[in-house]
């Protein structure tokens, strides 16, 4: 017991390196992801055939290979194959190839949310706008946008949760998060060695602030309540 108290500040000080990387890494995705994803569903809606071709397509594909493989090629890919490695290897190299992942990925997950958002609005609704004049443009935002809104804050929030979780497989490519903090002190890192309670830590940290997502998203449902 004393030894793990005299070595608690060093695994603590770790450990909140690694979940600074996990936050800026989880706040990057959101930031690509939630406008990308809007983009990807207009696409797959387009009556323009070859673009909702295309845009379903990529979505098949991000959505039908998991995101470790897609971490790994989009990351290797480029200096493996293409003999252009546009990453780098030092550390920021490896965030950024892990963000591209991560916005990709879950922005095909929020635009088939968006879709099914955007397309359970009564259609009779955007035809009222266009006999009242108004363009689709003025009938998405003035009148679909918040009912969309709404419908879609729980299967996102749950996305957002998963999110949260997932960030941790960005350790496949090296990049040291917070699982990989925990993790190092098992192979040896800073005088420590075959210590496996930081990894206990390391759940701490995901459930204090998946726990903090949950209200903040259940008042954000909550206040979104009276569109129903």
């Amino acid at each position: 017991m004393d030894l793990i108290m005299e070595q608690l500040p060093i695994v603590i000080h770790s450990l909140n390196i690694g979940f600074l990387q996990t936050l800026k890494l989880f706040g990057i995705t959101l930031l690509g992801a939630i406008p990308l994803g809007l983009v990807i569903s207009f696409g797959s809606m387009s009556r323009f055939k070859p673009l909702c071709a295309v845009a379903k397509f990529i979505v098949w594909i991000i959505r039908g290979t998991p995101l470790m493989i897609q971490l790994l090629i989009i990351y290797y890919f480029p200096g493996l194959v293409l003999h252009n490695a546009v990453w780098g290897s030092g550390e920021t190299g490896r965030f950024t190839a892990a963000a591209i992942s991560f916005i990709i990925n879950y922005a095909c997950y929020f635009s088939e949310i968006y879709r099914g958002g955007i397309q359970s609005v009564p259609v009779g609704q955007e035809e009222a706008g266009l006999v009242l004049g108004m363009t689709k443009m003025q009938i998405f935002f003035r009148v679909k946008l918040m009912q969309m809104i709404k419908k879609i804050v729980p299967p996102m929030s749950n996305e957002i949760i998963t999110l949260v979780k997932d960030t941790s497989l960005a350790r496949i490519i090296a990049l040291q998060e917070i699982i990989w903090a925990g993790q190092a002190f098992l192979k040896g890192s800073q005088g420590i060695s075959g210590a496996i309670w930081p990894l206990f830590f390391t759940a701490v940290y995901y459930l204090i602030f998946n726990g903090v997502l949950t209200v903040i998203l259940g008042r954000i449902e909550k206040k979104l309540s009276y569109f129903q």
